[in-house]
Order: C-alpha cells, then sequence, then structure tokens
C-alpha cells in the first residue's frame, strides 16, 4: 500500500508544491462520500486561478496609474498651481480640510499635481488636524471624529460560517442521502403493510441514525471552523510604532488613523496608504500590488507609500492618509476569493488511504447485495413462490441494500484525511498558549519529522537582553557595570575620545530614545541598538542635543550581508564626518588610525592592531559580540549620492556587549539530541563569541565542526558533501550561507530542516527549510510573512515544543488509522462472510452507522487529540522517507482483526449453543450480541491504540479528559441502544451474563494486543 500511496499520492510536499502535483491526487479520489466535507482543508484550486486573474489585472491597472503619474512630473515642474479644492462641509464640521476621497486620490494615482495643490505633506498634516512632528490628538472624542469620516483600518471580512451551514454540508453526504431515500420507502412500504407505528421503525431507526451521525460531525467541524477562526485573528496581528500626542507608542494595525505618524524600518510592512515625511535610503517592494519586482526609492521626490508593500531597505517616518477598504490593497483584497491553503501531504496520503479502501468497500459492498438477493431468489424458487412478490419481500430487498449502502458508509473512511485536520486544528490552538504561531498546517506535521534544526543565536539561544559590559577606548581595556561607577569609567577617558564615541553612538543608530505613552523615556530598536544607546545614556550623553547638532545626509543601514552600518553627518559650520559600526574584524581592517591613550589620533600600527585584535578575541572567548566603532573626517568636498569610502577610519574604539543564554536552552538542546535531531547554530557573530556559547549549551561537541560563512563559500560541492555532515556551528554567515546549508542538507542529505530567521534577508532561508521559524518579537514582517510557523516569545525552547506537537500529530493519526482499518476490515469480512454463508448481514444499516460514527468522528476525537508526552522526543525522527503505515501499526491491525473476527464469526456460528438461545428471538438476541461483542471491541482497541509499541496503555488515560469523554459517551448510548431502542435499532434487551460476556470478549483484545506488541517486526 505505501508504494502505491507514494507513487500516486507522494508529489504533493509540505510546500511549493507544483499544481499539476496537486491537481492530481484528486482526479484519483473518485469514490468520495461527501465532496464539500472531505475537501473542506484542501485548496481550491478554481478560487486560486480566479484571485490570481483578478490580481493580475489589478497590477496592469495599478502599473498604468502609476506611469501616467512618472510622465505627470515631467510637466507640473515649474507650473503654477491654483487651489481649487474644497473640502465638504460634513469633513469641515469634523474639524478636518480634507476629504477621504481626496486622500485617497492623491496617493493612490501618485497625483503630484494635487499634492502640490494642498501644499505639501506637511500642509496634508495639518488639515487632517495632525502635526508631522506630534501626530494626531488622542482625545476620545476626536479620535471617534476620525474614524466616523476616514473610516477604519480594517479590510471586508468574509462572515464566518453559523453551525446550520456545517449540518447542510454533513446532509450531502453521497451515501447518507441513498440512506434517506431507503428510509423513506421503508417507511412508506411499511406503514402500508404493517400500519402505523410498528411499520414505521426500520425506516425511523435509519432517519434517527442519520440526524445522530450529520448533528455529530456537524458539531466536530464547526468546532474546528472556530478554532481555525481564532488563529486566522492571531495571524493578522500586527503592531507599529507611532507617535501620537508627541509620544511614542505601539499600537495595532487596526487602530492607525488618517494623520498617524508611523515609523517605518527594513522588513516591515506598509500597514497602510500615506506619504514620505523623511527617511533614509528607502527602497519598496511594490510586488504584491504592482507585480514588479524592481524596488521603488521612495523620497521627498516620490513620496507614496501604498499599504500592503514592504521596506526593503532603509528606515522612514511616513503619514498615513488612508486606511482600510478605501486602501488599493484593501480593494485588492475585497476583489479576491482566497484558494485557501495547501492540503498537507499526511491529508493527501489519507485520501489515497481512503481511496483503496473505499475501492474494497465498493466492490464487497456489490458482492454483499448480490449474495443477499441471489439468497432471497433461492429461498423463493425452492418455495415455489418466486413469481409472487409481497410487501415484505420489498422490504427485505430494500433492507439488503440499505446494508449494501452502509457498508460503503463504513467502508469510505472519510473521516481519515479530516482526521489531520481535526488533530492539526487542536494542535495548533494549544501550541499558540505554548507561544507557538502556525501560520499554515503542514509546517505542524512537518516538524514532526525534523531531523535538523539551524539556530539563529542572537535571541533564540540567548536572551536578547544586551547590555555593554566591557570596552576597549584609548587602547585600554575598561569594564563597565552600574551607573555608580560610570563618572569613574569617564574620567578615565580623555573628553575629546568620550565626545566623539557618544557623537557615534547617537548618531550612528538604528534606534532611539523617545519619550513613550507614559512620558517616560525609552530605547526602541534592536537588542544591540539598546544596549549601545543605554551605554550612550549612562556616560552622561544626551540623544537629542547630539542629533540636534549636526545634521545626518545619509544614512547605509546594517545589513547581515555587509555586516556593517554608516552614517554621514554635516556639521553647521561645514563639513562632513562618516560614523562607522559593525563586526569588530570587518571594521578594524578599514582602520589606518586609532584614538591613542591620550585622546589624540595615531597611526594604527602592527602592535596596536595586534592589542586590537587579541581584544576581540579574549571579549569573544567570554561569549561577549564585540562591535567596532570608527569614524572618518571628509572635509567639505564629500557627495551624498558617492557611496562610502572603505579604507581610511580611525578606530574609536571596540565594545563587548553580553547577552546571556536563556534559561532552559541547554536542556532544550539536550531533548533534541535525544529525539535524534541536529542542533546547528548559525549566526553573524564572531566566531569566538559563536563558539563559547555553543559550547556552554551543548551545540558543539568534540567531534563538530565550527567554520566562518566566507570559508564556507569557498568550498567545492565535493568538499561540501564531506564537511556540512560535521558543521555544528557558522559564525560570520550571510542570509545566502544559510540558505545554501539549508538547501544542501534537504536535497544531498535528505534531511528535514526547520530554520530560524527574523531579518528581511532570512526570507529565502525560510522559504527553502521545510519548516520556516519567524521570530515573533525580534522579527520582520517579511521574515514572518515567508515562515511557516511563528516563535512569539523567540524561545528556542519553544521550538523544541513545535517538533514536540508535529510528532504528538503525527503519531495520533498514525494511531486513528490503525484504529479505523481495524473497525473497517472486521465489518467488512464480517457483514461479507455472513452474507455469503448464511444469506444474512449481524450488522443492520442503523447498527453499521453507529459503528461508523464511532469510528470516524467520535475515534477521531478521542485519538487525535491525544496530547504530546515526554516519551516522543525520545524516538528517532520519522524523517523524509518513512512510511505512514508502518510494520507495527499492520501487525497490530492484522493481529486485532484476526482476534475480533473469530469472535463474530465464533458467536455467529456457535453462539445460540453457547448461550442456551431458542425460540422465536433467537436470531435476534444472537445478532445483538455479536453487535454488543463487536461494539466492545472497538471500545477496548479504541484503548490498546493509544499506544502503538508500548503495553502501558493505560498511562495519563484520565487526563485526556476528551478521550474521557468519548468513551464514556459511546459506552452510555451502547447500553441505551441496546436496552431502550431496540424497535428502532433491531436490538433485543440483555441479560447481565450476556453482557458480562460481551464486555469480557471486548476486554479480552487488549491482552492480545499487548501480546502482539511483544512480536518484533522489522522496520518500515
Amino acid at each position: 500500500m505505501e508504494s502505491y500511496l507514494n507513487e500516486n499520492f507522494g508529489d504533493v510536499k509540505p510546500k511549493n508544491s507544483s499544481e499539476e502535483a496537486l491537481q492530481r491526487w484528486r482526479k484519483l479520489c473518485w469514490i468520495v462520500k461527501n465532496r464539500k466535507r472531505r475537501f473542506r482543508f484542501v485548496a481550491n484550486l478554481s478560487k486560486r486561478f480566479e484571485a490570481e486573474a483578478i490580481r493580475r489585472s489589478n497590477q496592469e491597472k495599478f502599473r498604468v496609474a502609476v506611469l501616467v503619474s512618472q510622465a505627470a512630473l515631467q510637466f507640473i515642474h515649474g507650473l503654477n498651481l491654483s487651489s481649487e479644492y474644497d473640502a465638504p462641509e460634513e469633513v469641515k464640521a469634523a474639524g478636518f480640510q480634507i476629504c477621504a476621497d481626496e486622500l485617497g486620490s492623491i496617493v493612490e494615482g501618485h497625483d503630484v499635481k494635487k499634492l502640490r495643490i494642498h501644499g505639501g505633506v506637511e500642509n496634508i498634516a495639518a488639515k487632517l488636524s495632525a502635526s508631522i512632528v506630534d501626530g494626531i490628538p488622542t482625545f476620545e472624542h476626536l479620535i471617534n471624529e476620525r474614524k466616523r469620516i476616514y473610516g477604519i483600518n480594517r479590510f471586508t471580512e468574509t462572515p464566518a460560517r453559523g453551525f446550520w451551514v456545517f449540518v447542510w454540508e454533513a446532509l450531502q453526504d453521497t451515501t447518507l442521502v441513498i440512506l434517506a431515500i431507503c428510509a423513506l420507502v421503508s417507511l412508506a412500504v411499511g406503514i402500508t403493510v404493517e400500519g402505523w407505528p410498528k411499520g414505521a421503525y426500520d425506516g425511523l431507526g435509519i432517519v434517527l441514525s442519520i440526524l445522530l451521525v450529520v448533528f455529530v460531525t456537524a458539531a466536530s467541524d464547526y468546532r474546528q471552523s472556530l478554532q481555525f477562526r481564532d488563529l486566522d485573528k492571531e495571524k493578522k496581528k500586527i503592531m507599529v510604532q507611532v507617535t501620537r500626542d508627541g509620544l511614542r507608542q505601539k499600537i495595532s494595525i487596526f487602530d492607525l488613523l488618517p494623520g498617524d505618524i508611523v515609523h517605518l524600518a527594513i522588513g516591515d510592512q506598509v500597514p497602510a496608504d500615506g506619504l514620505f515625511i523623511s527617511g533614509f535610503s528607502v527602497l519598496i517592494n511594490e510586488s504584491s500590488l504592482t507585480g514588479e519586482s524592481e524596488p521603488v526609492n521612495v523620497n521627498v521626490a516620490n513620496p507614496f507609500l501604498l499599504s500592503g508593500t514592504k521596506v526593503q531597505d532603509g528606515s522612514c517616518k511616513m503619514l498615513v492618509t488612508t486606511v482600510g477598504m478605501r486602501t488599493q490593497w484593501g480593494k485588492l483584497m475585497a476583489t479576491l476569493s482566497e484558494g485557501g491553503d495547501d492540503e498537507t501531504p499526511l491529508q493527501v496520503k489519507l485520501n489515497g488511504v481512503a481511496t483503496i479502501i473505499g475501492k474494497i468497500g465498493l466492490f464487497f459492498a456489490v458482492v454483499t447485495f448480490s449474495v443477499l438477493v441471489q439468497g432471497l431468489f433461492s429461498r423463493k424458487i425452492q418455495e415455489g413462490t418466486q413469481w409472487i412478490w409481497s410487501g415484505d419481500d420489498a422490504m427485505e430487498m430494500l433492507e439488503f441494500f440499505a446494508i449494501a449502502v452502509t457498508i460503503v458508509v463504513v467502508a469510505v473512511p472519510e473521516g481519515l484525511p479530516l482526521a489531520v485536520t481535526l488533530s492539526l486544528a487542536f494542535a495548533m490552538k494549544k501550541m499558540m498558549n505554548d507561544k507557538a504561531l502556525v501560520r499554515h498546517l503542514a509546517a505542524c506535521e512537518t516538524m514532526g519529522s525534523s531531523t535538523s534544526i539551524c539556530s539563529d543565536k542572537t535571541g533564540t539561544l540567548t536572551s536578547n537582553h544586551m547590555t555593554v559590559v566591557k570596552t576597549c577606548i584609548c587602547e585600554e581595556i575598561k569594564e563597565v557595570s552600574s551607573s555608580n561607577k560610570s563618572n569613574n569609567f569617564r574620567s578615565a577617558v580623555p573628553e575629546s575620545a568620550v565626545k566623539i564615541l557618544l557623537q557615534s553612538i547617537f548618531n550612528n543608530t538604528g534606534g532611539e530614545v523617545v519619550n513613550n505613552k507614559d512620558n517616560k523615556i525609552e530605547i526602541l530598536g534592536t537588542p544591540t541598538e539598546t544596549a549601545l544607546l543605554e551605554f550612550g545614556l549612562l556616560l552622561g550623553g544626551d540623544f537629542q542635543a547630539e542629533q540636534q547638532a549636526s545634521k545626518i545626509v545619509k544614512v547605509e543601514p546594517f545589513n547581515s550581508a555587509k555586516k556593517r552600518m554608516g552614517v554621514v553627518i554635516e556639521f553647521p559650520e561645514g563639513g562632513f564626518r562618516i560614523h562607522y559600526k559593525g563586526a569588530s574584524e570587518i571594521i578594524l581592517a578599514a582602520c589606518d588610525k586609532v584614538i591613542g591613550s591620550n585622546g589624540d589620533v595615531v597611526p594604527l600600527d602592527e602592535p596596536t592592531t595586534n592589542h586590537l585584535k587579541n581584544t576581540i578575541e579574549q571579549f569573544a572567548s567570554e561569549a561577549l559580540r564585540t562591535l567596532c566603532l570608527a569614524y572618518m573626517d571628509m572635509g567639505t568636498d564629500f557627495s551624498v549620492d558617492s557611496p562610502l569610502p572603505l579604507k581610511g577610519y580611525t578606530c574609536i574604539g571596540i565594545v563587548g556587549i553580553k547577552d546571556p543564554v536563556r534559561p532552559g536552552v541547554k536542556e532544550s538542546v539536550a531533548i533534541c539530541k535525544s529525539a535524534g535531531i541536529t542542533v546547528r547554530m548559525i549566526t553573524g557573530d564572531n566566531i569566538n563569541t559563536a563558539k563559547a556559547i555553543a559550547k556552554e549549551i551543548g551545540i558543539l561537541t568534540d567531534n563538530g565542526i565550527a567554520i566562518e560563512g566566507p570559508e564556507f563559500r569557498e568550498k567545492s560541492e565535493e568538499e561540501l558533501c564531506e564537511l556540512i555532515p560535521k558543521i555544528q556551528v557558522m559564525a560570520r554567515s550571510s542570509p545566502m550561507d544559510k540558505h545554501t546549508l539549508v538547501k544542501h542538507l534537504r536535497t544531498t542529505f535528505g534531511e528535514v530542516v526547520a530554520v530560524t530567521g527574523d531579518g528581511t534577508n532570512d526570507a529565502p532561508a525560510l522559504h527553502e527549510a521545510d519548516i520556516g521559524l519567524a521570530m515573533g518579537i525580534a522579527g520582520t514582517e517579511v521574515a514572518k510573512e515567508s515562515a511557516d510557523v511563528i516563535i512569539l516569545d523567540d524561545n528556542f525552547s519553544t521550538i523544541v515544543t513545535v517538533a514536540k506537537w508535529g510528532r504528538s500529530v503525527y503519531i495520533n493519526i498514525q494511531k486513528f488509522v490503525q484504529f479505523q482499518l481495524t473497525v473497517n476490515i472486521v465489518a467488512l469480512i464480517v457483514n461479507f462472510s455472513s452474507a455469503c454463508l448464511t444469506g444474512n448481514a449481524p450488522l443492520t444499516a442503523v447498527q453499521l452507522l453507529w459503528v461508523n460514527m464511532i469510528m470516524d468522528t467520535l475515534g477521531a476525537l478521542a485519538l487525535a487529540t491525544e496530547p504530546p508526552n515526554n516519551d516522543l522526543m525520545k524516538r528517532s525522527p520519522v524523517g523524509r522517507n518513512g512510511n505512514f503505515i508502518s510494520n507495527v501499526m499492520w501487525r497490530n491491525i492484522l493481529g486485532q482483526s484476526v482476534y475480533q473476527f473469530v469472535i463474530m464469526w465464533f458467536l455467529q456460528t456457535k453462539g445460540k449453543a453457547a448461550f442456551h438461545l431458542d425460540g422465536p428471538d433467537s436470531e435476534l438476541i444472537l445478532n445483538t450480541l455479536i453487535f454488543n461483542s463487536f461494539v466492545f471491541c472497538q471500545v477496548f482497541n479504541e484503548i490498546s491504540s493509544r499506544e502503538m509499541e508500548r503495553i502501558n496503555v493505560l498511562k495519563g488515560i484520565l487526563k485526556n479528559h476528551v478521550f474521557m469523554a468519548v468513551l464514556s459517551c459511546t459506552i452510555i448510548f451502547q447500553i441505551v441502544i441496546v436496552e431502550f431502542l431496540g424497535t428502532f435499532a433491531s436490538t433485543y434487551p440483555l441479560t447481565l451474563q450476556q453482557w458480562f460476556v460481551s464486555v469480557c470478549l471486548g476486554f479480552l483484545g487488549m491482552p492480545i494486543a499487548a501480546a502482539l506488541k511483544l512480536i518484533p517486526v522489522g522496520s518500515n
């Protein structure tokens, strides 16, 4: 079976599957009882094509609008433009001077002419009753007026589907519809022949069973939909930095209003339409709107920023002008009907299993019906009544047909693929509580098979709370500690050196020192920037004063490829100065001078260079992150358009930043190792820092290799094949190094790779990996969008929790498949063999519907929602090529099926004699015994299926409340069916002795299951 599944259903990958592969498996699934339910959680390819066509059309229209606006730019320079706009009275009455439609037309149409008519960005802010410095006032009544006039930043969403929609979908099961028709015919014939109410019992029994199946199915599906809706809400939560009332604060993207001042940085998503106020080197990726891959320069000349686009480089302040459905992105979203997530490989495989068993079931159903009808004809021929047909004969034929249809109901395991989504929905909801947000269904499933985790160091393995603890300034190493000693530190360093150090820290930064909404000083930026700014404040520096003392004219933002950042400042009296900082060895190599012990600039000779290199190594070996600061005076002949020089700098000093290891990381790495998962550290940091931390947490072992990115890049393909399995640490790596390593691990070594990332440049590696893990706190929006799972607390221990849940999902579905296939096989063989050998079927349509519900919806609820235990992380990973239906499962399925069939066959052939049954009801009592024993076999088999290899299946059973509830409901309802619903379910009340024997026969399956687990089986 596994080879058939791999051949026909194995093309679908965890992500980036081809359209052909998605189409192919759908065509193979032709035995489907309920298409709407079966394919609810698979991609709607027709909607996807439709959405793509609309998107292309919109992109074309938008591209034309941009080209028209660019042409208009060439005509309006030098024109005298007169104001001809007058705001509507309603807008004026609310205290504004410009309406939403006018704002929308300016930004969406890139209308420079209108922007000039309105007096530029600053004037538009004034017309919005806002300031480009302080933002909007936050008085409640003013906020409400702003919302009334301009709307809110939300898109129109498809209304949630109610419970009755799921009831209607459950009713569209073809086999249930056929059974319902049979029931109606049965009612009509029965009432005609036997009268009311006796003649209605069989038909009503089927109707009630159908309604029970439909409502239980709908309730389960509705509960899943609520879980997915909650997860969708979490995915859409984006926080943005704004200035309101002159104070910086973080607010939800949904709370943005026109007039807000938004602070954007590299990797951010533009949250609404707006206008550029100020910033540096801003490159915007507009491909989501225009389809153009070439990034757009946004500056004072081209100030238009559009919702849904991404900041590819630089940082800026933006004035929000249009929000929600008035933005171009909002209009695009309104026209698209998304095709949903791609289906997961496990869903596809289980659809394959359902198709195979469905075909077998259909064959058995046809043969069973043929045998039963042939038996009826034979009997009538013997009686000589073949030409005389009564209502009873018609009812018998109808019962045969109903049994055949019900065999199809039981045989087509529609619940198999749906059990995957049930288990994933349950796991995803629980993982949210464990600080992991799963963005794609397949990730949860794939994480359980992962064999390798490539993790960042900073913020994931370390705590991300950085502080400067050591410096080397004026050629002297000094420790930095509490503020009491900061005066001593400052007095020990020449004033000229302190002055240039503070100028470097406060100007060459991606962070800010601001007043937050509580009017307290807050440092914003990455942990590294925050640590440096905190150090500057500790030395008595003034952020605002330093920034105002000179003008920043050019910024070269930090990125992980260059590993440095530079700014050019212009002094009021004239002249330019470049400040540079970044990876210590890179910046030091660009220096030819250094600030000496007296604060004077002296040439950087070999002894001093060696001293500084040794200092870098010393800091790094103490697990400190090192940065080198440098500057260069340029005089007055610097052009802002020219690139920053790469040589000739003066070294200010080196700082050592401590970033302690997160609590629990060492233990989590050890858990990964015991689970057969290799953990690799990939960092942009110094190799000695990386090695020190990797050794501390157990990643770097005696047999492992630590390598630097530049050295890794130089290796040939043959060398990489030999080297990669031994690499445990990669330092000074670029995003492409990470991408190359991941690609080789996946393709050459067949590993299932999980990768962490937080920066925009990590997107290719996150996309390439089997599971991309983005950081929720430090991660950019671009990284989060490329990821499959967002680690909300940036903690490595959470990644281990995700792996544990992934394994839990995989094993839970295996347990459910094992349980369901056992029921399928036994139910099929019992009814088929009985029909062939005795001419009647012991399990009626109503009874089979109840059995179907036990094994399908209730079985999935019980087994697919088992929480993970720590033993899961002591097994080896399944990996890329593991068989889903393993040898262990086949052993359990076949062993249990043989036992159950022997019991059923014994009861059918010897039951009357064993229980001394005679009289007119003996056949009915025997069939009730068979039905009751069969159901209790499933009840105890469900308990045995909790563990596929361990004998102790009762461990933790009372903690699983869902399992206990399902088991209790099954037993209670079985008692009700047998004792009180006999007229509808064709059962007869049993004696205590008969109940005892039924339960014991079911219970015997547990020691049988335990004995089976002692039989060794080969590998998958």
